[in-house]
């Protein structure tokens, strides 16, 4: 528990005093957001916001993942003494995504347009960064025999009626990767979504995490145990996440005054899909990342309904979008989506704990 409160606090201490330093620098570079001319007209006020700002929540999250493990070197803690493989791992395929994010970014800004890399250009950065991850999670056994990740589908843990093998689970990761990096993106479309949302899905994977470390098989094998490798190190990288966007939010939060752009948005997805491999949650996710579900389906059958019959499902998609040309006002849309979002977050929460009593024959 020091663990996660020392990275926690670190890098809400980084995130919030990084991002006000981006802001002035990114300024005065001309690095400013570009808005689509089909989006809605209240929109245009907000071009030239200074983008990019996911640099500062990723930044946070490495500072206090290593300031963590640093004081627990010095110190000698008894756990989580060193850096371990899962938790390196997620944090290097969410830096590895924040990167092809930047590259995004980028371009957007130097050619002064809404358009950064090409779908193929993003589809390869991100098929590359999720096989890299892919195939390291299935090595580096513990004590215990446990890897970062299994091939195994899983819910609240492994169903192992479902096995993909390594191909298939290769090919699994890429798709859940791709889709729920995706899916924040299309969610970061107002000042704060995304950023308040994801923090939620972190929170609630610091808690799933650190019960996982409660009740863990590589310490007592019992009924309803958990075969997760290292979950105290992944409720720190939550936790650093998590204190990270709260950071950026209290910048990002309307009127931003900085976007987290796909540098954030693509990194914070592949981090929930990440933890979610690697805490044997990914149908889970599902529940607690209902909102960014949402969102993403709503993208699709947007596009499904028009190819079919030349009409609009909705009135713009993503979904946020919908409401704010039917008349409500972007904070109203924000406070409602952040509250679906903690529903979501709570109802999946009820699951994983009910899934643990029903093991224990509660």
């Amino acid at each position: 528990m020091k663990s996660i409160l020392i990275g926690g606090a670190v890098s809400l201490i980084v995130s919030i005093m990084l991002t006000p330093y981006l802001i002035r620098v990114f300024s005065r570079q001309g690095f400013g957001q570009e808005i689509r001319e089909e989006g809605p007209a209240g929109h245009k006020a907000k071009r030239g916001t200074p983008t990019m700002g996911g640099v500062a929540i990723l930044v946070a999250m490495w500072a206090g993942y290593l300031a963590t493990h640093l004081v627990n070197q010095l110190y000698a803690s008894s756990s989580g003494q060193t850096p371990s493989a899962s938790g390196l791992l997620v944090l290097l395929l969410t830096s590895s995504l924040g990167l092809v994010g930047f590259l995004d970014d980028f371009i957007k800004i130097r050619k002064q347009r809404n358009l950064g890399l090409n779908k193929t250009a993003k589809l390869v950065g991100q098929f590359v960064a999720t096989i890299v991850f892919a195939i390291l999670v299935l090595h580096f056994p513990n004590k215990s025999g446990f890897t970062p990740a299994s091939v195994n589908l899983s819910f609240v843990r492994d169903i192992t009626v479902v096995s993909f093998g390594v191909v298939g689970f290769v090919v699994f990761c890429y798709v859940a990767v791709s889709a729920w990096s995706n899916a924040v993106n299309f969610t970061d479309g107002l000042d704060g979504l995304a950023g308040g949302s994801t923090a939620m899905v972190l929170a609630t994977y610091v808690v799933i995490s650190f019960w996982q470390f409660r009740y863990n098989c590589s310490n007592n094998a019992f009924a309803g145990c958990y075969s997760v490798r290292d979950p105290l190190d992944l409720a720190l990288v939550a936790a650093c996440a998590t204190a990270g966007c709260v950071g950026f939010l209290w910048w990002n939060a309307a009127p931003a005054k900085i976007f987290m752009g796909d540098t954030g948005s693509l990194a914070l997805g592949g981090l929930i899909a990440g933890l979610s491999i690697a805490t044997r949650t990914e149908l889970l996710l599902i529940v607690i990342g209902g909102l960014f579900v949402v969102e993403m389906m709503s993208v699709v059958l947007q596009i499904a309904v028009f190819r079919a019959s030349g009409r609009r499902l909705f009135r713009m998609a993503p979904f946020h979008h919908h409401f704010e040309l039917a008349g409500w006002a972007e904070t109203t849309v924000i406070i409602r989506f952040w509250l679906l979002a903690g529903i979501c977050c709570m109802f999946g929460l009820g699951l994983f704990y009910s899934d643990w009593l029903s093991a224990w024959g509660g």
